[in-house]
């Protein structure tokens, strides 16, 4: 038995030539959310496929839970939704679900699942019919079959309007927190930022981050970003703290973690010449851009 939901180990995988996955070790714990970030080519999809046992690996080993891809037991604990899903366009809403939860043995509150993921009104409307952002859902009401022990959600807010992508992530929090582990490749990456508990990012076939943000913004090192705005004029400011003027009403500095609570001091060490401070950390794309293009080069 593991306490792993999803494990993953020394994974190689070949095509011609060239090698698209290189050595990639990864781990997720039940209830874990990770985001799965990386340009396009990068890996993502072809790793998510060796997960679903549709693409065989050359080298290391994958399990869901304790099983082999694309066995029975694998195929019953994974859910998946890819970005361009697609269900037969003469089939109702109801009907669709209906027939995924036959093939999958499942007893189902269909109308519920529908629901829950905002079809309620459209349950009996041909899938023909749908728009992109309703197919998504529905293919999200397809994940929520069941209790799968690992979600692989590829771009998984395609197509949805801002407060459709709100209601996915809620979604898949409450997947999290009933013990499933939640793989999500994203390019969305405002999004991803708040509402998942670890990065992964692979460049070139290699993972090259596999951290929390907090963790990978202290290995990186980037600068944290101080806007100063002055009471009266910023020259003042700018002859004593340095750093750049911005509409000459404040100004802006940077600095290093280490050095952060030293130019804190000094920025009140100026009294009332100063109005108000704002600190800017590096957001998740200032991280992607650092790891993604920087790491092994």
């Amino acid at each position: 038995m593991t306490d792993k939901a999803l494990t993953i180990e020394h994974v190689s995988k070949d095509r011609g030539k060239t090698r698209v996955l290189d050595d990639i070790d990864l781990t997720l714990a039940p209830g874990e959310r990770m985001a799965l970030l990386g340009h396009n080519g990068a890996g993502k999809s072809t790793l998510i496929k060796s997960i679903l046992g549709l693409t065989p690996i050359h080298g290391g080993s994958i399990r869901v839970g304790g099983a082999a891809p694309g066995s029975a037991s694998a195929r019953r604990d994974t859910a998946y939704l890819p970005e361009a899903v697609s269900f037969h366009p003469a089939l109702t809403g109801r009907e669709q679900l209906t027939l995924f939860a036959r093939l999958s043995g499942e007893k189902a509150d269909v109308p519920g699942l529908l629901e829950r993921v905002g079809l309620s009104d459209a349950l009996d409307r041909r899938i023909g019919t749908y728009s992109k952002g309703m197919r998504q859902r529905l293919g999200l009401a397809q994940v929520l079959l069941g209790q799968p022990k690992v979600a692989l959600l590829d771009e998984p807010t395609s197509g949805l309007d801002p407060i459709s992508r709100q209601d996915l992530y809620a979604i898949i929090d409450e997947l999290a927190g009933q013990g499933t582990a939640v793989l999500i490749a994203s390019h969305a990456l405002t999004e991803v930022e708040a509402r998942t508990d670890r990065i992964a990012i692979l460049r070139k076939g290699q993972m090259v981050a596999d951290d929390t943000l907090a963790n990978l913004s202290a290995l990186a090192g980037l600068p944290i970003k101080l806007r100063v705005r002055a009471a009266e004029s910023a020259e003042t400011l700018a002859a004593e703290l340095g750093g750049n003027r911005v509409n000459g009403a404040s100004v802006e500095l940077l600095c290093s973690p280490a050095d952060k609570m030293e130019a804190l001091r000094r920025i009140a060490a100026m009294g009332e010449a100063v109005a108000d401070v704002e600190m800017t950390p590096p957001k998740l794309e200032d991280l992607y851009r650092h790891y993604a293009r920087e790491a092994l080069q």
